[in-house]
């Protein structure tokens, strides 16, 4: 049996979970494309925000439970992997002070989103804080915000990040089969309105 053989067989094994119990993630290259394509067109956000998005948003600190760091990854294209099929993220530029909107969408099997936002939902309420000795101290509080999403999720982490004033807002929603997660960041004060119309936005280049 030749290396390229053995090499495939190894890759099949590892994206449909030889001998495990749970169904593993297979992306579909088309569907992501596809995932790509809806966050390259232009978007309706909010005033002051640039239309022309950025890489994927990353997680600004580096120390953080695991809780924490699972509720805020899916908006920078790290969403749960069980029945993943699609997923892409990007980031938009607002015009306040260190203002940002993570985005990323992500696809799953059957109903999967479902569970998978639930999986979500438990990680957001047991994040508690996020500390850090370089001046990080973000304490999580409940977010209420409505939309026109199936369901949702939603926090606000507040308090300094690298010793400096800053606030974000975190909303895990789902449309369908697509998980669809927004990080709104700022120094010092964010918008709950503007966090909400950033959702939207997205919501609607999602399902148009």
């Amino acid at each position: 049996m030749n290396r390229e053989i053995i090499a495939c067989g190894m890759l099949a094994c590892a994206l449909t979970g030889c001998g495990g119990g749970e169904t593993a993630s297979v992306l579909d290259a088309h569907a992501t494309a596809q995932l790509r394509a809806v966050l390259s067109r232009e978007p309706r956000l909010p005033d002051g925000f640039t239309v022309r998005p950025d890489q994927a948003w990353r997680v600004p600190f580096g120390q953080a439970d695991r809780n924490c760091r699972a509720m805020l990854e899916p908006a920078g294209g790290q969403a749960p992997g069980r029945e993943l099929t699609a997923q892409a993220a990007v980031t938009y530029r607002g015009d306040g002070l260190g203002e940002q909107a993570g985005v990323g969408l992500a696809r799953y099997a059957g109903d999967a989103a479902e569970d998978r936002l639930d999986d979500l939902a438990e990680a957001l309420e047991s994040c508690r804080m996020v500390r850090g000795p370089d001046g990080t101290d973000l304490r999580p509080q409940e977010l209420e915000i409505e939309g026109t999403w199936d369901e949702a999720v939603a926090a606000r982490l507040q308090g300094r990040l690298n010793g400096y004033p800053y606030t974000m807002d975190v909303v895990l929603s789902r449309v369908d089969d697509t998980l669809v997660s927004v990080v709104h960041t700022g120094m010092d004060a964010v918008d709950t309105g503007r966090t909400r119309d950033v959702v939207e936005a997205v919501i609607s280049m999602a399902t148009a």
